[in-house]
């Protein structure tokens, strides 16, 4: 009996071994796939800014070329003018002749020279329009770190509980844990929560050219609650769409840039091995992104 004891003993332990080894290896995947997403949106924003700056420098480098052959052009045109000047001191029929070569000469250079100014013309255009580009991303880039910093002054108060935001890829992340929210199986916004939501919907009031996307997350225990919730796809959904409402509550808000989104357990930011990490995955995301429409037109415009 001792001996069948011990093998049972170990046998479990095996298995809490093997457990604990599949959702590190589930860990592990989620973060490189994490990983893989972040290093493919840096990548192309190096693209994106390697390209601006090529342009740019192409169209000095074309500026430079035609101011040359423009300055080119206003010199020969000037000794062709003192040609002119010389050639009509004198009456006899083959000056003459020479004089009408030189005007048709001085008439194709002049044309030449309107011609290079007007794609100098264009080229300072495309420089500008560049400059005007790189000042747009900038200046959304300001607006989300000022964004950033005007939710963590306004959700000051709610620090240590469960309550975080962060700027990361360009977008602003206001996460809040569900003991801040919500009861366990409840999508009924506590009051301490609902406060929290409400200083986010005034500082979304001031700021109406964002768009906000609100994901309801769980962890990965199936939910066994009776009522009309189906399971945790439901439960996340509905636990947004919450949050939608109440931010809808107030009239500066634009109801049409919020969308709310249901993610279940399937975009956890722990391992839901533990307590802890469980309670790190039962959140709401309020995810702020600035509108691009502006920076996608001028590129297009290129």
């Amino acid at each position: 009996m001792l001996a069948l004891m011990t093998s049972c003993v170990s046998k479990k332990i095996y298995n809490d071994l093997e457990t604990k080894l599949a959702d590190l290896k589930k860990e592990n995947r989620a973060i490189s796939d994490e990983n893989e997403a972040l290093s493919a949106s840096k990548k192309q924003l190096e693209s994106d800014k390697e390209k601006l700056e090529k342009n740019l420098d192409d169209v000095n480098a074309n500026l430079a070329k035609v101011k040359a052959d423009l300055e080119a052009a206003k010199n020969k045109m000037k000794v062709m003018q003192d040609s002119y000047a010389a050639l009509e001191k004198n009456s006899n029929e083959a000056l003459e002749a020479n004089m009408k070569k030189n005007r048709d000469l001085l008439a194709q250079l002049d044309a030449k020279a309107k011609a290079l100014a007007a794609e100098q013309d264009k080229l300072n255009a495309s420089a500008q329009q560049l400059k005007e580009l790189q000042d747009l991303i900038a200046a959304k880039e300001a607006a989300m770190k000022k964004l950033k910093e005007t939710l963590s002054k306004a959700l000051n108060g709610f620090e240590g509980k469960g309550l975080t935001v962060e700027q990361k890829n360009g977008k602003v992340y206001v996460s809040m844990e569900n003991k801040l929210l919500f009861n366990s199986g409840s999508w009924a916004v506590g009051p301490e929560g609902k406060k929290a939501i409400v200083e986010v919907g005034k500082v979304l009031g001031d700021n109406p050219d964002i768009s906000v996307l609100i994901e309801g997350h769980t962890d990965n225990v199936p939910y066994e609650g009776s009522g009309p919730i189906a399971d945790n796809w439901d439960l996340s959904t509905k636990r947004a769409t919450a949050v939608v409402t109440i931010l809808g509550e107030n009239s500066k808000v634009n109801r049409q840039n919020l969308t709310a989104a249901g993610r279940s357990e399937y975009s956890p930011v722990a391992s839901n091995a533990s307590a802890d990490g469980k309670a790190k995955n039962r959140r709401i995301e309020i995810i702020l992104t600035p509108k691009l429409d502006e920076i996608s037109k001028m590129l297009n415009d290129f």
